[in-house]
């Protein structure tokens, strides 16, 4: 028995699950925790990772590690996404982590980290043509799905995090920045050629931002906490995702953090976190989008089960 323990450190939040694996490949999550580290918080454009969120994140680390020390059998993939690829100050970065915590962290390229989120998806639903769409703080990951196989993939440096906060769209929205924003976002998703090829395909998007929308929209199919519908699977309409957008944008964080289902510390970065989601459902004339509970995490999980060839 294997407890394999995946640690996804993103720009916004770090995350853990562990699987426990027999020795038949079948496996159980047997734990899971989010801790929301603003990892990429106020680096600038000189790219550097500042001192409490670095704070923030060594004890997260500290936290997940309490967790797993107690079990037997640990076999670790513990890898960092955009903010830390981005960052100037990466190498004391993660040599801090080793120090404080004895881990080593991998910064896996975006091209990676995309094609960890084919096999997340993949391998929880049934696409065999499509578009899979992640949007994190600092990146959003787009790839295209052709007879099942993973055709293009491509990591785009436009996220949550850092569409807010370059733009000012933490509170109140004004115009003109949200105008530059989608400007930005728009140039940085058109440049990418192959998109020309997929229109009319479904859509899978997951990633914190994208996933809230069906949170958000879920909640509003039933205020029964227990009757809620799985995210995993749930189809949302395109026009239901531009109503919700628009909402989102006329009012401020506080009036954004009243709204069931969108988590209280989402509030400042969502409306920059669907700005490339929406941008991406009107380019490409997509009447759904399908969410996704499962992307990188579980990719490592698949990719793991394959090398040990189970």
């Amino acid at each position: 028995m294997t407890n394999f323990v995946v640690i996804d450190l993103g720009s916004n939040s770090i995350r853990m699950k562990i699987s426990q694996i027999d020795n038949y490949g079948s496996f159980n999550i047997v734990a899971y925790q989010k801790e929301y580290v603003r990892l990429s918080e106020n680096m600038g454009k000189e790219k550097t990772l500042k001192k409490e969120p670095i704070e923030r994140t060594i004890r997260a680390l500290k936290d997940f590690k309490a967790q797993y020390s107690k079990l037997d059998n640990i076999e670790i993939r513990a890898v960092a996404t955009a903010a830390v690829r981005q960052a100037a100050n990466q190498q004391e970065f993660l040599d801090l982590v080793q120090k404080e915590v004895e881990l080593k962290l991998e910064v896996i390229a975006g091209s990676t980290e995309a094609y960890l989120d084919y096999l997340g998806v993949v391998n929880t639903l049934p696409v065999k043509n499509g578009i899979i769409m992640d949007t994190g703080g600092a990146s959003t990951e787009l790839i295209w799905v052709d007879k099942g196989k993973c055709a293009k993939r491509v990591s785009l440096p436009i996220g949550s995090v850092l569409l807010s906060q370059d733009f000012d769209l933490g509170d109140k929205i004004r115009a003109s920045a949200l105008y530059q924003a989608m400007n930005l976002a728009g140039r940085t998703i058109s440049s990418i050629g192959w998109l020309s090829q997929v229109h009319n395909l479904p859509l899978i998007a997951l990633g914190g931002s994208n996933r809230t929308v069906a949170k958000i929209h879920r909640r509003e199919m039933t205020t029964n906490v227990d009757d809620l519908p799985d995210v995993h699977g749930m189809h949302v309409s395109t026009q239901y995702i531009f109503g919700l957008f628009t909402r989102l944008i006329s009012l401020n964080k506080e009036q954004r953090t009243q709204i069931p289902g969108l988590a209280k510390s989402r509030a400042d970065v969502i409306v920059g976190g669907l700005i490339p989601l929406s941008l991406v459902l009107r380019n490409l004339q997509i009447g759904e989008v399908i969410f996704s509970n499962h992307g990188l995490r579980d990719g490592l999980l698949y990719e793991y089960l394959a090398d040990q060839a189970i």
